[in-house]
């Protein structure tokens, strides 16, 4: 279950050092002048937040080995490779919300407009008087054509006797008919023609704002603070996303990488032994039949010699750990003597240095080395190991005297 997290912890903070890095990419790009020099800030950007993610380890390990000048350097370029890949995530994260919100807020001016239009034609269409198809209309007014009144008339341009102007009534009624009738069909046809793209297109909903996520959450801050407005949001919310980016692959592989701990070093496994009669014997507890009255010192002595012949055994078979092989060259039995822990753990972080080795963390080294069987006592409010020194040469002074112990 651990390294399933831990895979999971890497692959999330692998996402977000390469969204992180393609968005630093993508606005250094944009810096040069010529494509040859966009491609050169665009990779010393990425490299740039790419080594953002790695400098935690060197920092915390720098810290933990007391190095203090490399944490200095690399608390430095990690303030220096985060500020810039911030202001670049910041420049991406604003360009990009703002050419979304500009083609949404396109979209949602063109949707108004239409349905603006589509309320006016509806409202048009209603003005519209009562009239009977066109082609209906059309049929009577190419009847009355064919009347002698129409000749007189030479087409309703001379109204000549009580025929011609009532034949002239009749055709202008229905050319004022027709003319409805046609303005009616052009009107329906842009309704259905606006409804269909009201329908099939991006609905009112996703288009009623430029920026709806800012719109909700403006307003429901609005109910704590009534004076926020939507481009506060907005501003709010490129800032959150360009942290979000930034947080995550700074420290991301670190949190994740602490599922195996890294820095530590287990003891190495001491290998099954096959058990003889003697070891066997040595081992199984003691027997709860009481011993003979005639000779009770000699039964709790015996087990105890081949217990202690089975532990050299056990040793002398087991494989060393670092912490042993430190305790053999660096550390001699002195009656009157003792170290605190943290001269020992400093001692043992130089020798590691001489060996090439890894060091233990500090509780991790007490542990190991507290199980070798040195007196431990807590002298004048510190852990310190009685009756050892080291052979390093070093002067421990103070570490030599050894007070009165608080604690036996």
């Amino acid at each position: 279950m651990k390294h399933a997290l831990g895979l999971l912890g890497v692959l999330a903070a692998g996402v977000l050092l390469a969204v992180s890095a393609a968005m630093n990419w993508r606005f250094g790009l944009q810096l040069g002048k010529t494509e040859f020099d966009g491609q050169i800030y665009g990779a010393a950007s990425a490299a740039a937040d790419c080594l953002k993610a790695l400098v935690p380890f060197f920092l915390f390990a720098s810290i933990r080995n007391k190095m203090w000048s490399q944490a200095a350097a690399s608390a430095l370029v990690w303030v220096v490779c985060t500020a810039y890949s911030l202001t670049s995530a910041l420049g991406h994260a604003a360009l990009n919300r703002q050419d979304t919100t500009g083609a949404r807020a396109v979209q949602a001016a063109v949707y108004k407009d239409m349905r603006a239009e589509l309320k006016r034609s509806e409202e048009k269409l209603a003005w519209i008087p009562q009239h009977r198809p066109a082609m209906t209309v059309q049929a009577g007014m190419d009847s009355l054509k064919t009347e002698r009144a129409w000749a007189w008339s030479k087409g309703c341009t001379e109204v000549k006797g009580k025929s011609t102007r009532e034949l002239c009534q009749k055709y202008h009624g229905l050319a004022a008919e027709l003319a409805a009738a046609d303005q009616a069909r052009k009107l329906d046809q842009r309704i259905r023609e606006l409804r269909t793209q009201l329908a099939t297109g991006t609905t009112g909903t996703a288009v009623a704002s430029a920026d709806p996520q800012a719109a909700v959450l403006a307003k429901i801050a609005g109910l704590v603070f009534p004076t926020v407005r939507v481009e506060d949001v907005q501003m709010a919310l490129t800032v959150f996303i360009a942290l979000l980016l930034e947080i995550g692959s700074s420290f991301g592989m670190y949190v994740a990488f602490s599922q195996w701990r890294i820095y530590d070093h287990r003891a190495e496994a001491v290998p099954a032994i096959v058990p003889n009669v003697t070891v066997a014997t040595a081992v199984q507890p003691p027997v709860t039949v009481a011993p003979p009255i005639a000779a009770p010192p000699v039964v709790p002595a015996k087990p105890k010699v081949t217990a202690n012949d089975n532990r050299s055994q056990l040793k002398l078979v087991a494989p060393e750990s670092d912490v042993e092989r430190f305790h053999k060259d660096r550390i001699q039995t002195a009656e009157n003597s003792s170290l605190t822990a943290m001269a020992l753990y400093e001692d043992y972080c130089a020798w590691c240095e001489e060996q090439n080795k890894e060091p233990l963390a500090l509780p991790t080294f007490g542990r190991q080395f507290g199980e070798l069987g040195v007196e431990k006592a807590k002298v004048a409010g510190r852990i310190r190991y009685m009756g050892i020194k080291l052979n390093s040469g070093l002067d421990y002074d103070e570490e030599d005297k050894t007070p009165a112990r608080s604690v036996a």
